[in-house]
């Protein structure tokens, strides 16, 4: 009797008592108790997937890095390759061009159309065809064997400027004359005249 009932108690001890590892899963997953084994397995591997995130980020940052380099190397290259080939060719011309837009009439002498247009200065007295205005500052147009009709008001110029197909209305044929007008003053001239001597137009050299 005894033994039987040592070898029951036996049993129920291996049954009840002693903790079951896998009821023991069981029990602690859902409850998330500390310490377990499976707890700390499931930890590592979501440590393990944070730092596989972490590094895959990383990558793509230099990957995209790397990119951007690239794209914005290959403009610099054309840019300086194209600014040596700027500076390579063409400085003649344009050294000709500056060193030719730097000279001014002395003094500055209208004409009619006899008289040929260009640089005008003491010794080659020649009629300016780069007057520009200061008043309304406009470049001064001229034709050649044409007078303004004596009907030429400000408003007129000051409406129709610079267009020619305006302007012919007011303009009438003469021969070796020579019609100027900006936006506020007009002049028709027959013979070289210095604009020093006219205190009324405000005209002046544009500069050849």
């Amino acid at each position: 009797m005894a033994e039987d009932l040592d070898e029951l108690l036996d049993e129920v001890e291996s049954k009840f008592c002693r903790p079951d590892p896998l009821r023991l899963d069981m029990v602690e997953r859902p409850r998330g108790g500390s310490g377990g084994g499976v707890l700390s397995n499931d930890r590592n591997r979501a440590g393990e997937k944070e730092n596989l995130r972490s590094t895959e980020a990383f990558k793509k940052e230099d990957d995209l890095d790397s990119l951007i380099n690239e794209i914005f190397e290959e403009p610099n290259f054309d840019k300086k390759h194209f600014k040596l080939k700027s500076k390579s060719s063409g400085n003649t011309s344009v050294r000709a061009s500056i060193r030719g837009l730097g000279k001014s009439c002395s003094p500055v002498y209208l004409g009619g159309s006899a008289v040929p247009c260009g640089i005008g200065t003491n010794t080659s007295q020649r009629a300016c065809d780069r007057l520009r205005c200061v008043a309304c500052d406009f470049w001064v147009v001229s034709y050649d064997d044409r007078r303004w009709d004596g009907s030429c008001d400000y408003l007129f110029f000051r409406n129709n400027m610079p267009e020619f197909h305006k302007l012919k209305t007011k303009l009438v044929k003469k021969k070796g004359t020579r019609a100027y007008a900006c936006q506020c003053s007009w002049r028709t001239i027959e013979d070289l005249t210095d604009l020093q001597t006219d205190h009324q137009l405000r005209w002046v050299c544009g500069k050849h």
